[in-house]
């Protein structure tokens, strides 16, 4: 199957375009295709535990607390990303944009795999965009790609 994707993400949601070539000279149709995966990161995650004295405001326990936020906010995000290059796993070419250091975070984790790493092209920064455009700009982006 010879399919281009474009990913547009942050760390909300991420829209995958697959744009396929297949039957592109039986039909002179291009199979176009968006999916819309939803991150499940906690925005502002509240654990419990901590204690504060009455002499110091903050004590020991709410770095650890903290500490624990960061890891389980970066143990959802990499379970999205993980999704993500599930669902791009028979690509030709990938194109990652939008806002933010998503895209980047996303990319470091598919260049760990020496299958997927020759797939991804330059990333690109654009702001939020709706599915069509989205669609829009991955089929324009590979119309002009060699």
């Amino acid at each position: 199957m010879s399919q281009d994707i474009g990913i547009w993400l942050d760390h909300e949601k991420a829209f995958v375009a697959t744009i396929d070539k297949d039957d592109l000279k039986l039909s002179r149709e291009i199979k176009e295709n968006i999916t819309r995966i939803e991150s499940e990161v906690e925005k502002h995650l509240r654990l419990s535990g901590g204690s504060r004295s009455r002499k110091t405001p903050y004590g020991p326990q709410d770095i650890a607390a903290e500490g624990k936020m960061d890891a389980r906010r970066r143990n959802q995000l990499d379970d999205y990303y993980e999704r993500i290059i599930q669902a791009v796993q028979n690509a030709k070419k990938i194109l990652i944009f939008g806002p933010g250091n998503a895209k980047k975070e996303l990319e470091k984790k598919i260049k760990k795999s020496k299958e997927m790493a020759p797939k991804v092209l330059p990333l690109e920064t654009t702001d939020k965009m709706t599915e069509r455009q989205i669609l829009a700009k991955t089929r324009k982006f590979f119309s002009t790609y060699p």
